[in-house]
């Protein structure tokens, strides 16, 4: 039942700043596609307008049972192979993943780039396309004609709709699957309907700050979503690892690649988050909430655990001070404090090489454990060597090197 709300108040919250903007102004183009004797009565607007959402969420429905049955049948391959545990790890990764994404894009909508699958219908030229050949639909006077429209829409591809048909999958089960798109429609519901309408239901301020509230909520459903995986102890820490190394190395290689420059705050705040979660995972699975257990642990094993809580304390001053205003007010300041994000990396790796993981091995290493650990030692190397002047002028490449 907690699934179930959490996707209803997603599908709620979410649908007035992703549905509104994305699906908004075509709702309204098929209210004033109707005849002009129909566009005066507001209850044939809301006849038209339930059917068509109807419709939409019908659709939800049978993709979800659809969905929940593929599900069934992986997770049962996966009962037979041994790897259920793997494939229901997978399928939560990518739900939070995507509810991470898409929340970001929501609280800060220039902070991420736009990926193409995640946004298909995000030029003018698509939805010119699109808007014709459904209005065209939605021009006829059959009484079936708006279920049928809805029906067609809730086929149309959405970054925000695959969150909840992954969830749906991971459900295994067709009837559960049909259930969580059942509540992730009805909670889009409100939105489209109001919105379908009245174009004015909403102030742009008000969506504004809806659209921001539903980002949130997004972001804090996906976070659950990564945190209830028991392998996300080790997910978010090689996640905090790979954050870092690429904020580390931004500046350095930026004339050969600029995307790490363009997001290295974004990186860098996320290395935080990760390496905040993997804590916060480790008290709650490993220690349930109880540190004096780390006392009977192996000493190899508690030096790794205090680099770790000692990597998180380094990173906090570079977070608080990720701010342009904090930029201005620090001056040359703000880079040496940001350098410690430079032993945090040590430590963050250290710590993961003796501590270990639930997929990379564990005390006593096994050989796998000890692949692991040579290629994070390979990567911090890489990372460290990477910002040194010296090399890239050993190499005779200094002319691509940007001062880190």
């Amino acid at each position: 039942m907690l699934d179930l709300f959490l996707i209803a108040a997603l599908g709620f919250l979410g649908s007035f700043g992703h549905c509104v903007g994305m699906c908004g102004p075509l709702s309204v183009a098929f209210s004033l596609s109707q005849k002009s004797d129909l566009q005066g009565s507001w209850r044939s607007q809301l006849l038209f307008h339930t059917l068509l959402n109807l419709g939409r969420i019908l659709s939800y429905v049978l993709v979800g049972a659809g969905i929940g049955v593929l599900g069934s049948f992986l997770i049962a391959s996966g009962q037979l192979t041994g790897i259920e545990s793997s494939l229901r790890r997978g399928l939560a990764l990518l739900t939070g993943i995507l509810l991470v994404w898409l929340g970001i894009g929501q609280i800060s909508p220039k902070l991420l780039p736009r990926i193409p699958i995640l946004h298909p219908l995000s030029t003018p030229e698509q939805h010119q396309r699109l808007n014709r050949a459904m209005m065209h639909l939605s021009s006829s006077n059959k009484w079936w004609t708006p279920a049928l429209l809805g029906i067609t829409w809730g086929l149309l591809p959405c970054g925000f709709l695959y969150t909840a048909q992954v969830k749906a999958a991971a459900t295994g089960n067709m009837w559960l699957g049909a259930l969580t798109m059942l509540a992730f429609g009805l909670g889009t519901f409100p939105s489209m309907l109001g919105v379908g309408v009245s174009a004015a239901f909403l102030s742009s301020d008000r969506r504004s700050q809806l659209f921001r509230l539903g980002g949130w909520v997004t972001l804090t459903v996906g976070l659950l979503t990564l945190l209830r995986t028991e392998a996300m102890e080790d997910y978010t820490g090689h996640a905090a690892i790979f954050c870092l190394a690429l904020a580390l190395i931004a500046r350095p290689i930026s004339r050969l690649w600029v995307f790490p420059l363009k997001y290295r705050r974004a990186l860098g705040v996320g290395g935080f988050i990760f390496s905040l979660f993997h804590t916060l995972h480790s008290l709650e699975h490993t220690f349930n909430w109880d540190l004096s257990g780390l006392s009977f642990f192996l000493p190899v094993y508690q030096v790794g655990m205090w680099m770790g809580i000692v990597a998180l304390g380094l990173m906090i001053p570079a977070v608080l001070t990720s701010f342009d205003s904090m930029v201005k007010a620090l001056g040359t300041r703000w880079r040496k404090i940001h350098l410690l994000t430079v032993p945090a990396f040590i430590l963050c790796v250290m710590h993961t090489i003796l501590v270990g993981s639930h997929y990379l091995g564990a005390i006593p290493a096994t050989n796998w454990e000890k692949t692991g650990a040579i290629a994070l030692g390979i990567i911090l190397l890489g990372v460290l060597l990477i910002r040194c002047r010296w090399v890239w002028v050993l190499l005779s490449l200094e002319k691509f090197y940007f001062d880190a």
